[in-house]
């Protein structure tokens, strides 16, 4: 089996700061900026009454961030990927979690062998929130941290073109717009109904906070994991044994969304235990049909 570590959501380079850990624990991935997609950030639903918009101007005025935020509106367009989290947006019927890749990175995940079965978490950069004065604010004290937010494992990988004709239910995923049909080297990975090894537990999920969710070892800038020696053993794509340093951490590279492992059982049973965590519940209330 292989697992893909999936770098997805806010950073420096794309948005400018973390996204957030909410005080109850939910890990809100804060999508991408691409004004060639279709959805909105004051579409996307954090919770009753509240959108990414309200969410993202609370947050952005307390770090230094991106100056292209400064002309965030409510019409600010992102690239929903992956979709994981379902009661984000009205969903139609049979909907499914899914992710899309393409040009370089979906040539890498390819070239890596990636198929039917294997795995992707998904992690990005967070950051810690708490309540003050009624609104939601960064903890001051808490450091950025790269920590997995998501998991899918992969029932189909649908292969997209001009001439494909995908499920209607797949119909506002940003990777069947128009203009990237028209692009080369195009793949939508599909979620299974139930993991393969847990009939109980969905094919995809988002997680709660939880310590052993967290890659980036304590007291190190973010980049440098606290990967175990079980990672010792086997092959971490765009990487090599020069990434383990004698400091005791992994040095991740800073290029690259996809980092494919090629995983024996001892990091299958990290894996499963990581899925094995609380999750988030809306996935599970996710089929809100229109």
């Amino acid at each position: 089996m292989k697992i893909i570590l999936s770098r997805k959501g806010f950073d420096s380079q794309f948005g400018g700061f973390p996204s957030p850990i909410f005080p109850d624990g939910r890990l809100v991935s804060l999508p991408i900026p691409n004004k060639r997609d279709e959805i909105s950030y004051s579409c996307l639903v954090v919770s009753e009454g509240e959108n990414y918009y309200d969410l993202m101007m609370g947050l952005k005025g307390q770090v230094k961030y991106d100056k292209k935020w400064h002309c965030l509106t409510k019409k600010t367009k992102c690239h929903l990927d992956p979709d994981l989290y379902g009661d984000i947006i009205p969903r139609k019927k049979d909907w499914k979690p899914s992710f899309g890749q393409i040009h370089a990175a979906q040539t890498h995940l390819r070239n890596e062998g990636v198929e039917k079965g294997d795995v992707f978490l998904f992690f990005g950069t967070f950051k810690k929130t708490a309540h003050i004065d009624g609104q939601l604010r960064f903890v001051r004290n808490d450091k950025p941290q790269h920590i997995i937010f998501g998991y899918l494992q992969i029932e189909e990988i649908l292969e997209v073109d001009e001439r494909k004709k995908c499920p209607e239910w797949m119909g506002n995923h940003p990777h069947i717009c128009e203009r990237r049909r028209k692009e080369k080297n195009n793949s939508i990975y599909i979620a299974r109904d139930n993991l393969t090894w847990n009939s109980k537990l969905r094919g995809a999920g988002t997680f709660l906070f939880n310590e052993k969710l967290v890659l980036t070892k304590e007291g190190f800038t973010k980049s440098r994991w606290n990967l175990g020696d079980i990672f010792k053993q086997v092959k971490i794509s765009c990487h090599s044994d020069k990434n383990w340093k004698p400091e005791g951490y992994f040095q991740t590279n800073g290029i690259g969304q996809e980092f494919v492992v090629h995983a024996d059982k001892q990091v299958e049973k990290w894996m499963k235990n990581i899925i094995n965590l609380p999750q988030s519940a809306s996935v599970l209330n996710s089929h809100i049909a229109i």
